[in-house]
């Protein structure tokens, strides 16, 4: 039994989670000092679901756990790591406008109108969904051109913005978690899309990809695979393959594809 494991039996008196060793590599990190990614990529790396370590319902027993140690064991300590955490209701992107300021920037409602004839730095970008792989991935890449779409948002600022860049000849390709919800936000991101066709906004997410990535990876979740609607039959397919498996793959875990898939993209689709 670790000091960790050993300090929360002896002061809270509850048993540990079942994957309480799970997290001792984790921990060993933090005490070294070392340099973290995201949260949601901290948990995948040991094996967890994204948000084992950020949402109480993913894993509660488990999260507890985890902040307790956290806040306990590690009171005094800063951890290194990189935040998700970005602006509510804003547009967040790196390497789209012609700046000399620091990347990413990030745009407020209120700014929105006057970036409509900003100069492009881009005729090119990578929509993501989540917010910690949109950090990672810029600062491993910090010249690649990427846009956060952040889950839900799709607030008019948001959409006005895509759809002017749209307009003035950038195209998008579309990175997401393989789940309903997933699925579900990138058919509506295409849905507010004029010019793109599918084939370019899937092109890092083919329906064969799906399906090969759900067989290999997939973590079954009857709850995170149940039937939703969706317009557009690319998606539909995707969807069919993730309700009939009850399968999901998150974004995390196909971080290495990407690194390798998103340069091969940009090249291609270089105007």
């Amino acid at each position: 039994m670790s000091p960790y494991q050993q300090a929360y039996r002896t002061n809270t008196g509850k048993p540990l989670p079942a994957q309480a060793a799970t997290l001792e590599p984790l921990f060993a990190q933090i005490a070294a000092g070392e340099a973290l990614p995201p949260r949601g990529q901290q948990a995948v790396t040991l094996g967890l679901t994204a948000h084992s370590l950020t949402d109480a319902k993913a894993d509660p027993d488990l999260f507890e756990y985890y902040r307790w140690v956290i806040t306990h064991c590690f009171a005094q300590k800063e951890i290194n790591e990189l935040t998700a955490k970005l602006i509510g209701m804003a547009f967040t992107s790196a390497n789209i406008f012609q700046t000399d300021l620091p990347q990413p920037i990030t745009l407020n409602p209120w700014q929105i109108d006057a970036m409509l004839t900003f100069p492009l730095a881009t005729k090119q970008a990578v929509v993501i969904e989540n917010n910690g792989v949109f950090a990672l991935l810029h600062q491993r890449h910090p010249t690649w051109p990427l846009i956060v779409q952040s889950g839900n948002d799709f607030n008019p600022a948001y959409v006005q913005l895509i759809q002017n860049l749209e307009q003035r000849g950038v195209a998008f390709t579309y990175i997401g978690d393989l789940d309903s919800r997933g699925i579900q936000m990138a058919d509506h991101f295409f849905t507010q899309l004029q010019r793109t066709p599918i084939d370019v906004v899937t092109a890092l997410q083919r329906p064969v990809d799906v399906a090969k990535w759900v067989a290999l990876m997939g973590k079954p979740d009857p709850k995170r695979t149940r039937a939703l609607t969706v317009q557009n039959a690319i998606y539909q397919q995707e969807l069919n393959v993730i309700q009939l498996s009850e399968k999901f793959v998150e974004q995390e875990q196909l971080l290495a594809i990407y690194e390798a898939r998103i340069p091969q993209w940009l090249a291609e689709n270089k105007s």
